[in-house]
């Protein structure tokens, strides 16, 4: 079986990844990896974020490894929180401030529309390869829900009538930018010779 090293210590991630991902890899968090470190996210690009993540860790490891960033952007704040969208607000990463500032900013702008886009990095026998995932949709102007995370119960995705936030799992994995990258993740992996 192989290893390979998710730059992250997000469990809930983690075995989101492991059940969809087959019985020849395992995936592992940094945690497991011996690894306690905090990665910074430096570039002003989720390509460049996740880039800088996979190949920290490459560095430590020299194990098959990947990485993902993921951001927010709103049309009419061209492009906004984007690669800030953890620390939109401020340093300490808070959730319920990023979503206060994101409405006051957007006020009662009439263009609502926005997407979430992950970029996963992926460091494969000395490698790097990109997945992006795109998902459409828009920003309400209250709060919808109490599930998920971040910005989940602001963003509904094209498509449905509920915020991320009011969804399950598997309603939101319909949707999902980040299990559209982690699918062409696993397509890749799936067609390597050594597995």
């Amino acid at each position: 079986m192989h290893t390979l090293v998710f730059a992250t210590n997000n469990q809930h991630k983690v075995d989101e990844i492991n059940s969809i991902i087959g019985k020849n890899i395992r995936v592992i968090t940094l945690r497991e990896a011996g690894i306690d470190i905090d990665i910074p996210e430096p570039h002003d690009s989720l390509e460049a974020n996740a880039t800088e993540k996979s190949s920290v860790i490459y560095q430590l490891t020299h194990q098959n490894v990947f990485s993902e960033d993921t951001g927010l952007e709103v049309d009419a704040l061209q492009g906004e929180p984007g690669v800030k969208s953890a620390r939109y607000a401020g340093e300490e990463k808070n959730f319920q401030a990023n979503i206060d500032k994101l409405l006051s900013k957007l006020g009662d702008h009439p263009e609502r529309t926005a997407r979430f886009r992950t970029v996963v990095s992926l460091i494969w026998e000395g490698k790097e390869y990109q997945f992006e995932g795109i998902c459409e949709g828009y920003i309400t102007s209250i709060q919808k829900g109490t599930g998920g995370f971040g910005y989940d119960p602001i963003f509904i995705p094209k498509g449905s009538n509920n915020s991320f936030a009011e969804m399950s799992m598997a309603e939101k994995n319909q949707f999902s930018h980040r299990k559209k990258a982690i699918v062409q993740l696993i397509e890749f992996l799936q067609q390597q010779p050594v597995l």
